[in-house]
């Protein structure tokens, strides 16, 4: 039996964590990578089927990340997968106030995390199976945000253009190729997880946009991460994915 094998960072919460959710069946083999394990998650995966390991890894660090990745792809037999699937979900906001306002380390956090670390994994990735038979997709979880600027969070706002832009190289460099993966950054719309709480709690002194993400909230119009997950990987499992390397979901 052949299996299709997924791959998912930031994968103990929020979207990351309702991607898993969503994989956990019994022909999906699966991978989370997040600084914890999701004990939920495996308990999920031993009742409803599915093998799912956790790498509790920071990718804060995405070197021996991506070189573990190397050696884990290495030892699968590649004639066993009928589909390897890359989803890089991690992201750190460090933003919520004027870029010479926020801590250097918050900033080097959030692009380590949103850009570096998806760009190494992704090398890794598409290094590893690029002899493989089975079809090959990049998903980057990417944002609005990387398509229009918002002051208080230039990080996050220089990572999501990064990596759409990256996506856009990966794209023209695949097309060439026996078996090309096909590659997509995603914008997913405005989620309610923990990373819009963090905004809603900024120093509207700082970050203007505050009462933006206050109202849409009060509005309902946010969209839950089960909910997105959920369109996310129906967008994933359509025939003309990676026709449109720069998406946004909700078109």
């Amino acid at each position: 039996m052949q299996h299709h094998l997924y791959i998912v960072t930031g994968s103990s919460r929020g979207l990351g964590a309702a991607l898993v959710g969503r994989l956990l069946k019994p022909e999906h083999v699966v991978l989370g990578i997040a600084r914890h394990a999701n004990p939920a998650l495996q308990a999920r995966a031993e009742t409803e089927g599915g093998a799912l390991a956790q790498w509790p890894l920071d990718l804060n660090n995405p070197l021996p990340v991506a070189e573990r990745l190397r050696g884990w792809l290495a030892d699968i037999d590649a004639q066993s997968i009928a589909s390897a699937t890359l989803i890089n979900n991690a992201a750190a906001i460090g933003g919520g106030a004027p870029l010479g306002q926020v801590p250097l380390t918050a900033l080097s956090n959030a692009l380590r995390v949103g850009l570096e670390a998806a760009l190494l994994l992704s090398a890794t990735f598409l290094e590893v199976t690029a002899n493989w038979s089975g079809q090959r997709r990049v998903l980057n979880i990417s944002s609005g945000l990387g398509r229009r600027a918002m002051a208080g969070s230039a990080a996050y706002c220089a990572a999501k253009a990064g990596m759409d832009h990256f996506s856009r190289a990966l794209q023209l460099e695949q097309a060439g190729e026996g078996n090309p993966a096909r590659i997509v950054a995603m914008a997913p719309g405005v989620i309610d997880t923990d990373m819009q709480v963090e905004l809603r709690a900024a120093d509207p002194s700082r970050f203007p946009e505050r009462e933006r993400f206050v109202q849409m909230q009060n509005d309902g119009l946010l969209v839950s991460a089960d909910a997105c997950a959920e369109a996310l990987l129906a967008r994933l499992a359509r025939d003309d994915f990676g026709s449109e390397v720069i998406a946004d979901l909700r078109s």
